[in-house]
């Protein structure tokens, strides 16, 4: 069995149930689950449409290139959306399963597992990432992305001794789960690095299409190649999903962009993989891709949930409102598990504790010289107060996840501000 199954943890949602296993939620109050970023709104009619029109399609296997369709639409939304003038359908776009599939099997294809490769992960993280890397033989190398930093990695927290291990990089931006947005400036340092170094930047940017500003649309990846003059996008690859673009989750349809010599070693390694993508979805995602109109509504319905979820939190909280994606990363008065915890008790309001997401970078060594310095010091003078607010040094406490909770406003409207409303009770009780 491959040994990088011996080093996964368990997925967070599995953690989220053995959390609240034990607890039942409050009578009389209907269960509000934000705790997963499923998009909820109506998917575009003429895709289901299409959809159930091409369902003979499954007469056939098919190309695990796509159609020529399929590919020419994602190719000239590319050019449109991100202003693109070097993407050709033929050389520099590969439809996929869905954004998860693919960011997975990308490290599974380019990472060397004969050799110590690092892989860069932002932290907190979509964990598919960390799990990608650990099954491609590699070891994480965490980049802590924190209120200092704007919640966003850096190419400089890479020590000039680990950038020749480093095989690959994963971002994301709009960030999940904290919603920050790379500028221009920072992925044109981290594509002129990667380059240096001979290393693979990929770019999850499946919340692109979510933005508060319609004026400002997040920059991708292969915009700031082009803009540096690396047309080819060497190294480089974008990923995009009409999971949350589209309100098309179960569709299990996007795509990868960007370097041709590394999707064709990418489509080499999916021909054994198994997973083309079916017809019926192809022609569907076809006119996914044509039409910009439903994703405009998607974005204000959004907007309308932030604006009143909004309203009632900031009376309690200071907010860090995000530039992209559905999720508040809300800071939490007490442990987030507890937090989550009490609010599911108490509201019968899900979230999904910061803490899941994230991961201590401190080592071991570090950890046991924090205790004993830490038990050196005299308590005496400090009030109550002061103790109970300084991180616990036998707790991972450099995780940025901690005192966080990932709240994702994919439910209707009414919902969203009712979850809100008992977010803001609990924390006037605490």
């Amino acid at each position: 069995m491959n040994i990088g199954f011996s080093a996964l943890q368990p997925y967070p949602f599995a953690r989220l149930d053995h959390l609240i296993q034990d607890i039942a939620p409050p009578e009389g109050k209907r269960l509000l689950r934000m705790s997963i970023g499923e998009p909820q709104h109506k998917p575009p009619r003429d895709v289901i449409k299409a959809l159930t029109e091409n369902l003979g399609g499954v007469e056939f296997y098919p190309a695990t290139r796509g159609t020529d369709q399929l590919r020419d639409a994602q190719a000239r939304w590319m050019r449109s959306r991100f202003g693109l003038i070097g993407v050709e359908p033929d050389s520099h776009v590969l439809p996929v399963n869905g954004t998860k599939e693919a960011l997975f099997a990308i490290a599974q294809a380019l990472v060397d597992s004969t050799q110590q490769n690092l892989v860069g992960v932002p932290n907190p993280f979509y964990q598919l990432y960390e799990g990608a890397c650990l099954l491609a033989g590699a070891k994480p190398l965490y980049l802590n992305c924190t209120p200092e930093s704007g919640f966003l990695p850096t190419p400089e927290q890479i020590t000039p001794a680990q950038w020749p291990h480093v095989a690959l990089i994963y971002l994301c931006s709009p960030g999940n789960p904290t919603g920050a947005v790379m500028s221009s400036d920072l992925m044109k340092r981290f594509i002129e690095r990667a380059q240096e170094h001979d290393v693979v930047l990929v770019s999850d940017e499946c919340y692109s299409e979510i933005y508060p500003d319609e004026a400002k649309p997040p920059t991708g990846l292969l915009a700031c190649c082009e803009e540096l003059g690396l047309n080819g996008y060497r190294n480089c690859l974008s990923a995009h999903s009409l999971s949350k673009r589209s309100n098309l989750p179960g569709m299990r349809s996007g795509f990868m962009a960007g370097d041709a010599d590394l999707l064709n070693r990418f489509l080499k390694y999916r021909s054994y993989h198994g997973s083309a993508m079916p017809l019926h979805h192809q022609a569907a995602s076809v006119v996914a891709w044509s039409d910009e109109h439903h994703v405009r509504e998607n974005r204000e319905q959004y907007r309308r949930k932030f604006s009143a979820v909004r309203e009632v939190l900031e009376e309690q909280i200071v907010l860090d409102e995000p530039a992209g994606g559905f999720f508040y990363w809300l800071r939490t008065p007490i442990d987030d598990q507890l937090f989550v915890k009490e609010l599911y008790a108490r509201e019968g309001v899900l979230l999904l504790p910061g803490s899941f997401l994230g991961r201590c970078t401190v080592d071991a060594h570090h950890s046991k010289q924090s205790r004993e310095k830490h038990s050196e010091k005299s308590t005496t003078h400090r009030s109550e107060q002061e103790q109970e607010s300084r991180p616990d040094p036998t707790s991972n406490n450099d995780n940025p996840g901690l005192r966080r909770a990932r709240m994702a406003l994919v439910l209707p409207l009414e919902d969203c501000v009712d979850a809100a409303r008992r977010i803001a009770a609990l924390m006037s009780e605490l």
